[in-house]
């Protein structure tokens, strides 16, 4: 296996890229990965042959056509106007996706795919996430390198002469947190969130198969390039059992992989192809990997928290970290880092939506799991000492004797989260904070990002505070959380509707034009009709069936407590799911608002049937614990 080709390195010449892939025929077959709008990438099969004969017409797109009304393109690509060209990305790295179960038996070696990242063309305009990115991260370049003419001198960055700033860089990472399970077998939700809380998962040995899948895939993340930093167990989980054959069955356990920073574009690919590599290498050891954002109710659910940072390369080719400002222990980040923070900050209501854009993973954002719902910062207790508070949305990561690793830490994305779109955001709102910034000292933006509510401010807003050093969740009520802070969305709704209730904010990010209004408004539209249809066709038959199994517990001595218990168990099942001829239920009203795009009201109702089912489940539980 040692002689298999994992990568072919970005900027490759086309002569290098066909004499090597001549050197290894075990690769049979080329993809084109476009990215659309909701975060999926395509894949097919095409004969290395036809890729060989004619890398031309890869590259200039007119190789490859796809139905784009198949993807999700919505309202771009339309059935009368489907035709998407695909002209393939040569400046990132190429990976080669092995399949184990296929075998060519001349060369013994598994037959390879090699995976091309692509553009998506639609009547001569890029409409994928990958292009958005792309295009994003040349005009916030643009504007910053002009920024450094304007402001050779900026506070914080005294050690460097704008001037001399040659190139923007911007370097980024995300992390990988997934659930694995034995096929079939049912999660005990009671032990796993006692396990949860009494602390005996998180960085415990891993045993049997999900140590054996957690070392291949460190392995194969190696073998790619990739740099793993560590796999390790998260807080999830419980101890699985062995059977008669000494094999571990039961399996519930929650797991973490990091690898290295890349350049932002990078990082998006890498993210997508470590997500294939450990789903596939967990099943070949006979475990299910669950990527979903809250998988289990009660649980701790994954997150996929993502970091931010910007470099300069100088003329004299160094590099120079953009936030780490020049005395460490002085300041906390320079004029260009508190820049960054205050923009997203301020911008975060229609960053959000592409964050957590499903019923999924707004589920993951509650109060008492560490989830970030709240708009807020945090910078540490003073520059000399820095601290990590788990408890808000981004935080500033540093080290006093390491400046090329400050950054920020975005900890509300999960691992369906479109990463492109999102960092096409973000470096959006960095930019609009950084040209606030560059003419103010990081005094005195230290003294704005922690104003109080109420105080004015020249960019950020007067009703809101935007750090916290103390335990957001702890230290607040709700409702103090809510007013320093701002309402965290409830629902997909009120989170894509952000787009629309922020114009100003909304600019922000269509200043570039790539993430324009006809790509918003796309993303917008294909991911109510998600909500919709899951609403529809998933979340309101499972909370039915769920109902239906709450039946009444037939004893030879049942208490007046067991009968109102049964009684009120009754009236909440009745209510959600009994319609009469007067009187429908609240299934009902919110299948009837959906249909009839009433989404306000279908909002409305999706919280109070959420609110209802927790109510009803912690009910039956109660009844069902009293009997004998």
């Amino acid at each position: 296996m040692n002689d298999l080709l994992y990568v072919i390195p970005a900027n490759s010449t086309k002569e290098d890229i066909i004499a090597t892939l001549k050197q290894h025929p075990e690769i049979k077959f080329v993809s084109l990965v476009g990215i659309d709008l909701a975060g999926n990438d395509t894949d097919e099969k095409i004969p290395m042959r036809i890729f060989l004969e004619d890398i031309d017409a890869f590259y200039n797109g007119s190789a490859v056509q796809t139905d784009g009304s198949s993807v999700v393109l919505t309202g771009i690509a339309t059935l009368n106007n489907a035709k998407v060209d695909m002209p393939i990305d040569p400046t990132v790295n190429w990976f080669v996706d092995y399949n184990m179960e296929s075998y060519d038996e001349e060369l013994e070696k598994p037959i390879g795919t090699l995976r091309i990242p692509a553009a998506l063309i639609h009547e001569g305009k890029a409409v994928d996430s990958r292009s958005v990115l792309a295009e994003t991260l040349n005009y916030v370049k643009k504007g910053l390198l002009n920024l450094f003419k304007e402001y050779p001198t900026i506070s914080g960055l005294e050690h460097i002469n704008g001037a001399d700033v040659k190139d923007i860089v911007f370097t980024s990472a995300t992390e990988l947190e997934f659930w694995v399970k034995t096929p079939l077998s049912d999660a005990d939700i009671p032990e796993m969130s006692a396990s949860q809380v009494m602390q005996e998962q998180y960085w415990q040995r891993t045993r049997g198969s999900v140590r054996t899948a957690l070392e291949q895939c460190v392995l194969a993340l190696e073998a790619y390039g990739l740099s793993p930093e560590m796999g390790h167990k998260e807080v999830g989980g419980m101890k699985g059992h062995m059977d008669s054959d000494g094999n571990m069955s039961h399996v519930c356990e929650q797991i973490e992989i990091d690898w290295k920073f890349a350049d932002a574009l990078q990082a998006a690919d890498n993210e997508l192809a470590v997500r294939i590599l450990v789903k596939e290498i967990f099943r070949e050891n006979g475990l299910e990997v669950i990527f979903k954002a809250k998988p289990m109710i009660g649980l701790a659910g994954n997150g996929e928290h993502t970091h931010i940072g910007m470099g300069a390369i100088m003329k004299d080719g160094s590099f120079v970290n953009l936030f780490a400002p020049t005395d460490m222990k002085k300041d906390f980040m320079s004029a260009i880092g508190y820049g960054a923070i205050m923009g997203l900050l301020k911008n975060y209501e229609v960053i959000n939506p592409f964050v957590s854009a499903t019923n999924d993973s707004l589920n993951r954002l509650k109060p008492g799991f560490e989830a970030p719902v709240c708009i807020v910062t945090s910078l540490g207790h003073n520059p000399a000492v820095p601290s990590r508070n788990r408890t808000i949305l981004a935080g500033l990561v540093r080290d006093v004797n390491n400046p090329k690793a400050t950054r920020f830490e975005l900890r509300a994305c999960n691992p369906y989260t479109n990463t492109y779109l999102v960092l096409a955001a973000i470096y959006s709102a960095v930019l609009d904070g950084v040209k606030y910034a560059a003419s103010k000292t990081t005094t005195e933006l230290l003294e704005e990002i922690s104003k109080q509510p109420g105080e004015t401010a020249g960019y950020l807003e007067t009703d809101r505070a935007y750090r916290a050093e103390d335990d957001v969740f702890e230290d607040y009520t709700e409702e103090e959380r809510n007013q320093r802070f701002g309402v965290h969305p409830a629902t997909v709704w009120e989170n894509l509707s952000n787009l629309s209730n922020y114009p100003e904010k909304r600019k922000v990010l269509t200043a570039s034009g790539a993430l324009r209004d006809q790509i918003i408004d796309a993303f917008v539209n294909g991911e109510l009709i998600r909500w919709k249809t899951e609403l529809i066709s998933r979340i309101i038959p499972e909370n039915r069936a769920l109902i239906s199994k709450f039946k009444e517990i037939k004893s030879a001595y049942v208490t007046d407590e067991d009968s109102y218990n049964w009684n009120k168990i009754n009236r909440y099942r009745y209510y959600l799911a009994k319609d009469s001829i007067d009187q429908k239920s609240l299934f009902t009203q919110l299948i009837k608002a959906l249909n009839s795009d009433d989404f306000a009201t279908a909002s409305s109702l999706q919280v109070e049937m959420y609110d209802k089912m927790e109510e009803l489940k912690a009910l039956y539980a109660s009844y069902k614990d009293n009997m004998i």
